[in-house]
């Protein structure tokens, strides 16, 4: 039986994707149909679809997610989050995180080997493309040194093309589906900033899938490195059983030419290398956890085909974790299986009770630029006072500014009401004017009542300042 070879060049790397001579080695995993690869394909193509409409959908009216970054404008299934959000921020970052860490404490790196979308279209979708265009691993590496080859030059036609189609997709989370028609729809020429945010997204998705690859995980993403604290020995790990495969050895060189099961003097690894070949990453899985591994289940599907050629139970190497390959019970529990969930609940449940108890508009009162308070030619005190609004709709409001609490107290505002736009804050100045009388030790108290006339309605206190003098 033959047993698949690894790249001439893959015993001589210093990284996975590292020559000795310092050039590029390109990785072109070989595909092994099996369990995980069939589970892993379905859950790929429901997560594009998704990612493909989630910026279709909504809810009150509202986009289920949306990132306006340039007008710092986030809505999040439905709940709208402004730059004075800062709490509700915070409280959903440290949720997000905690989460994280939590998901990483029990499955390990389940995230970037099953839903990681640079995952799930490189791996179902640019390369199922390329190997129908360019054939298998041996025929790619054919075409390394003919990059103006027909077939590699309909592979990069066809890559730019999803490219774009990507870059719309992203950029739809950003900006909206409305903005993105506009931008699709009208000459480049009447939106050049645009077109080449849409050209440079659209060249940075062809280089990710097209050149960079699993860089991309193993340079620019943080995750890898991160496991060292995010992972325990009881973490849930993509592993190679050590005590069970050692000593390896291929099958021709066995006494026997095979597995010798009274003496067990061979492991059940047979040295065959599709563990390797498979890999996305380049790693070998024998070597032990290793950062760039992002548990993507390819190696097990390779190695449970490999199995079963020879007559062994699979699971050689298989989901478990570092302490019960090496011997030791599962343990389910563990501190931070209790603590992890215990902050998350917390936060999350504060996040929820600040969301529903949020009003559909902010209200902030802030003193006037310049001096406390001016005397006026009649001799009355002026209070110059700014009313920030920010509102939270889904639609424009006019905001009502009005005076309670404050007899013999008159309130100009140039512009009563207010109009602020849907996720929008406006900054009102207004004046309220007194006579000397009205001050006590320097200072009066008012209430400031706004309201747009629908369903809300604050009030705010104020003190207003006045000479000292007026004192009785």
């Amino acid at each position: 039986m033959a047993a698949p070879s690894s790249p001439p060049e893959s015993r001589e790397r210093v990284l996975p994707t590292l020559n000795l001579d310092g050039s590029r080695r390109w990785i072109r995993p070989k595909l092994f149909e099996g369990r995980f690869l069939r589970r892993r394909r379905a859950l790929a193509w429901a997560l594009i679809g998704l990612f493909t409409l989630i910026p279709y959908l909504r809810i009150g009216g509202k986009p289920i997610i949306q990132l306006d970054v340039v007008n710092r404008h986030f809505v999040l299934f439905g709940a709208t989050f402004l730059p004075t959000d800062t709490v509700l921020l915070m409280l959903l970052m440290v949720g997000l995180f905690l989460g994280v860490f939590l998901l990483t404490a029990v499955y390990g790196r389940v995230w970037c080997g099953w839903a990681c979308p640079q995952t799930v279209y490189m791996e179902f979708l640019y390369r199922p493309i390329e190997r129908l265009i360019e054939g298998g691993p041996r025929a790619q590496r054919d075409l390394d040194g003919r990059p103006f080859a027909p077939r590699r030059l309909l592979k990069y036609a066809v890559f730019g093309a999803l490219s774009v189609f990507l870059a719309h997709t992203f950029l739809a989370y950003f900006v909206g589906i409305e903005a993105l028609r506009h931008w699709i729809t009208r000459s480049p020429f009447e939106h050049p900033s645009a077109f080449l945010v849409m050209a440079g997204t659209t060249t940075l998705m062809f280089l990710d899938f097209g050149w960079f690859r699993e860089q991309v995980c193993m340079v620019a993403c943080p995750y890898g490195r991160l496991q060292s604290v995010l992972l325990d020995r009881r973490s849930l790990i993509v592993g190679y059983d050590y005590r069970r495969g050692e000593p390896r050895g291929h099958l021709a060189r066995r006494s026997g030419g095979g597995h010798d099961a009274a003496t067990h003097t061979r492991g059940d690894c047979i040295d065959c290398g599709a563990c390797v070949v498979t890999c996305p990453t380049g790693i070998d899985i024998r070597d032990g956890l290793q950062m760039e591994c992002i548990h993507c289940t390819q190696c097990m599907d390779a190695c449970d085909s490999m199995m079963d050629r020879i007559g062994r139970p699979r699971g050689l190497i298989r989901y478990s974790s570092r302490d019960e390959l090496g011997g030791a019970p599962r343990r389910i529990l563990r501190p931070r299986l209790i603590f992890y969930p215990l902050l998350l609940v917390a936060v999350w449940g504060m996040l929820g009770w600040s969301l529903a108890h949020r009003q559909s508009a902010d209200v902030t009162v802030l003193r006037g630029v310049g001096s406390p308070f001016t005397l006026l030619t009649s001799g009355e005190v002026s209070n110059q006072i700014r009313i920030k609004i920010v509102n939270r709709t889904a639609g424009d409001r006019r905001y009502l500014i009005e005076l309670a609490a404050g007899d013999g107290l008159r309130l100009i505002a140039p512009d009563n009401p207010v109009a602020v736009a849907s996720g929008h804050a406006v900054t009102a100045t207004v004046f309220v004017t007194a006579p000397p009388s009205a001050f006590r030790i320097g200072s009066r108290a008012v209430r400031f009542r706004i309201s747009d006339g629908v369903d809300f309605a604050d009030s705010v206190d104020y003190r207003l300042l006045g000479p000292e003098a007026a004192q009785p």
